[in-house]
């Protein structure tokens, strides 16, 4: 990993741990997405083999598989992530936790894992689209991957404003779904269920999305910062009212 990418890294574990114990109060729609999540895995046939949640944070994809499905109630998964912060808030972390930056691959002991689990993690690594498909090439032959990741079709309003006001868009830049598909597809991932959802919080404008942003911890940017003078333009061209605007993806599937 480079020194810029082994930077942004930092700041991203840095900005999540600053707000860990305000994370699930504004998580709500990673909340929502990780239940939906569980719900869609409830009657996975789980064989032998590691399992882990990538990117744990405080659990919420962890708790919601441990609610419905009945082989991970008696096994949770390992919480893997690099913010000792919010692994400190995760109910699950004391049966099994680990610090690790993903940016590095898997632990080798994941090889073979039966179960890899992903929400709202994925979209921070430096190469998004390779680790998708290592994280697939890691499972056993009938291991499952069950992922939730934001794509580029979020944050619409932000983006044409930024263009308005011709002044750069610090908003993350997240992976373009089909490049996730396909990335799964050639790493040999059968997909058992895969669709596009669109979620906003309404009346938002940019004073708003951005507070929001911040206080989930998930500020970072691999942009630098505005200026005082940029940031009053970005927000004359945010349209007013806005909703904050998220895409997500939602992948479940199966190694052959």
């Amino acid at each position: 990993m480079s020194a810029s990418a082994a930077g942004f890294s930092q700041r991203v574990r840095a900005g999540f741990g600053r707000r860990a114990t305000l994370y699930e109060h504004h998580a709500r729609l990673q909340q929502a997405t990780a239940w939906r999540l569980g719900h869609l895995c409830r009657q996975l046939p789980l064989g032998e083999g590691p399992r882990a949640d990538l990117g744990a944070g405080s659990g919420l994809l962890s708790r919601a598989l441990v609610q419905q499905h009945a082989a991970l109630s008696r096994q949770p998964p390992l919480q893997l992530d690099q913010c000792p912060e919010l692994l400190a808030l995760n109910p699950l972390a004391a049966a099994g936790s680990r610090l690790w930056d993903l940016n590095h691959g898997l632990p080798a002991d994941l090889e073979g894992a039966a179960l890899l689990g992903s929400s709202f993690a994925l979209q921070w690594l430096d190469d998004p689209i390779g680790q998708l498909g290592h994280w697939c090439r890691r499972l056993r032959s009938g291991g499952w991957l069950v992922l939730a990741v934001p794509t580029a079709g979020s944050f619409p309003h932000w983006r044409q404003a930024a263009r308005a006001a011709q002044v750069p868009c610090t908003a993350l830049c997240l992976p373009a779904a089909p490049a996730l598909q396909a990335a799964a597809g050639d790493a040999g991932l059968e997909l058992h269920h895969s669709q596009q959802l669109r979620f906003s919080r309404p009346d938002q404008g940019g004073l708003a999305t951005l507070h929001h942003l911040r206080q989930l911890g998930a500020s970072a940017s691999r942009t630098s910062p505005l200026t005082a003078g940029q940031l009053r333009r970005l927000l004359r061209h945010w349209p007013a009212g806005s909703p904050l605007t998220w895409e997500v993806l939602l992948l479940v599937g199966r190694a052959p």
